[in-house]
């Protein structure tokens, strides 16, 4: 007779569980064993810190859609989860997140490691259960499986460390076995007729229509494609939408936010009518004003529609099938004057960021290596990246071709998540190569990682960028709040030798004149690889168009600052200069 840690190991399997990322421990040793008598169904991928499990997780589930799964153990090994569960929920993605617990009959008595951690769960989990027994194992462990598919969120089962080992006890007279099936069941969610009708007419009369396309769309970009087409519609596209149509495609301008470009600020501004297709993007003020643009929204969760702007119009449903539903009911645009300006204003932005690209300056310029390291990316590839200026600077200055993907952090915008994301990519698509593009601060927080990376041999190209400093919080110091830049200044750390260390391949490149042939290097070698670029620490973040605001605060901070003068000459130079206006 199976205990309670081969049930829920049992029905992991039968809900198509086939990875489950974490870390050995006392309070999990039950389970353990399940999976060790299992490992020719279910593969356990072993980490370095339970926060990387949850990472991995949470990125699992974006990069494949299927439910992601972490395991620890009891007391720290559980809230050490915490940070890559909550970029779960913020993200709605479905993880399920396993804990054991002290022996049963010894929980709330100050025994070690004795943390409720249900109780601690409460808020990140929406579906939160302490099993009792092996029965109960039975019922809760595929609704653990359901709650997170349905509600798009974080389940959590608890287990004490002898309940693990028990064998299915006397049932209640109503718990009849075998009355739940182990599948996942879902329709197709289908928007209103009505609210179909009246999108439709917002968007047909309309002459200025403009698109924002978030991860919610990726499973729709033929159906988005056509819509922006019949609409002669400009898309913007949120950071986690990266991936939903190419950079290089003819009505895509980037994206939208601080890191994004001035040309979806433009449209923004300009449009009479936004589509937001699979987003909630969260910085309202780059957004059209209230009443100044009519809103549809698509979004499978009703709870989001309306959530940034003042929508007409909610479509309630999945992207793809809401769009093609749509698509129907729009008449093609005559006039494309909206989408052919927003083409032309994107050449100049485009001219100006091949400006920072392109520069030979010593220091070496993040955004050249950064450039030189996305144009080698092959078509297939997978790209992380983690939380700080180098998510500017691959938002920017690496474009997603057809056929790449790419993730990261997004609404929970978590440092220490670039390297888990990219290792979950390679353990979910074997074979394919893998990228990311990472800061010092963030790369320091999760190293050890990169030993996972070379114990399941992640074929990762990892480039970070090394200014020693957190410098997007400098930035953000500065332009926010007109305070000089303090405590932001890093040890150095030698990532290349670290890589080496931990049986990786290393690289170190200081200077312009040597960046492709670095590049080239670390791309043709086999296996894990950090290429570690030491650049300018003084180069300035600056959103697309600078508000009075920001610039009437960084003048103010700049008096102050370290660094002042290095930070004052780049600025004089193009592009900065005009962003900085």
């Amino acid at each position: 007779m199976p205990n309670t840690a081969e049930i829920l190991v049992d029905t992991l399997i039968a809900w198509d569980v086939r990875v489950i990322f974490g870390l050995p421990g006392d309070g999990i040793n039950g389970i353990m064993e399940a999976l060790r008598t299992r490992q020719d169904k279910i593969r356990f991928v072993q980490v370095r810190h339970e926060e990387s499990a949850a990472f991995m997780a949470t990125a699992y589930a974006k990069w494949t859609g299927k439910l992601g799964v972490c395991l620890a153990t009891s007391g720290p090994g559980g809230t050490h989860l915490l940070t890559g569960l909550y970029d779960a929920k913020l993200d709605q993605a479905p993880v399920l997140a396993i804990t054991g617990m002290q022996f049963h009959d010894l929980i709330e008595t100050f025994t070690q490691q004795d943390v409720d951690l249900t109780r601690v769960f409460n808020d990140v989990a929406i579906f939160n259960t302490q099993v009792t027994d092996a029965a109960h194992m039975e019922n809760v462990a595929g609704l653990a499986c359901r709650s997170a598919l349905a509600g798009r969120g974080v389940s959590h089962l608890s287990i004490a460390s002898d309940v693990q080992e028990q064998t299915s006890a006397k049932r209640s007279l109503r718990n009849l076995p075998k009355h739940t099936p182990e599948r996942w069941f879902e329709g197709d969610k289908r928007p209103d007729e009505a609210q179909l009708a009246l999108a439709a007419d917002i968007l047909n009369t309309a002459s200025k229509v403009a698109i924002l396309a978030g991860r919610g769309a990726l499973n729709a970009k033929a159906e988005l494609e056509r819509t922006a087409e019949l609409l002669a519609a400009p898309v913007a596209k949120a950071l986690l939408g990266k991936a939903v149509l190419p950079d290089d495609h003819p009505h895509v301008m980037g994206g939208i936010g601080i890191l994004g470009s001035l040309t979806s600020q433009e449209i923004m501004e300009q449009c009479e009518a936004l589509l937001i297709v699979g987003s909630t993007f969260p910085y309202i003020e780059y957004y059209p004003k209230p009443g100044k643009a009519r809103g549809v929204q698509i979004d499978r969760n009703a709870q989001r529609i309306g959530l940034r702007h003042p929508v007409e119009a909610g479509l309630v449903g999945d992207a793809a099938i809401t769009l093609q539903l749509l698509n129907e009911r729009l008449k093609p645009k005559q006039d494309r004057s909206f989408l052919e300006s927003a083409q032309q204003n994107l050449q100049r932005w485009r001219k100006m960021m091949a400006e920072a690209e392109s520069r030979d300056d010593v220091p070496l310029k993040p955004q050249r290596v950064v450039r030189a390291f996305g144009d080698r990316m092959p078509a297939n590839a997978i790209l992380a990246t983690d939380s700080g200026q180098n998510t500017e600077l691959a938002a920017r200055h690496i474009d997603i071709k057809a056929g790449q993907d790419f993730a990261v952090s997004g609404s929970l915008a978590s440092m220490a998540c670039g390297l888990p994301y990219a290792i979950a990519g390679g353990i979910a698509f074997p074979g394919r190569p893998v990228f990311a593009v990472v800061g010092d601060g963030g790369l320091a927080m999760q190293l050890g990682e990169f030993s996972t990376a070379v114990r399941y041999k992640i074929p990762l190209k990892l480039l970070v960028i090394k200014n020693n400093m957190l410098n997007q919080i400098a930035w953000e110091q500065m332009m926010f709040l007109g305070n000089p830049q303090f405590a932001c200044e890093l040890q150095p750390i030698d990532f290349a030798m670290a890589a080496e260390a931990m049986g990786g391949i290393g690289y170190s490149v200081t200077r312009p004149e040597d960046v492709d042939g670095v590049l080239d290097a670390a791309f043709a070698a086999e296996g894990p690889v950090i290429i570690e670029a030491v650049v300018d620490a003084y180069e300035p973040m600056l959103p697309p168009r600078m508000p009075d605001e920001y610039r009437k605060n960084m003048r103010t901070a700049l008096r102050q600052t370290p660094g002042r003068k290095e930070i004052e000459a780049n600025l004089a130079q193009e592009p900065l200069k005009t962003m900085m206006g």
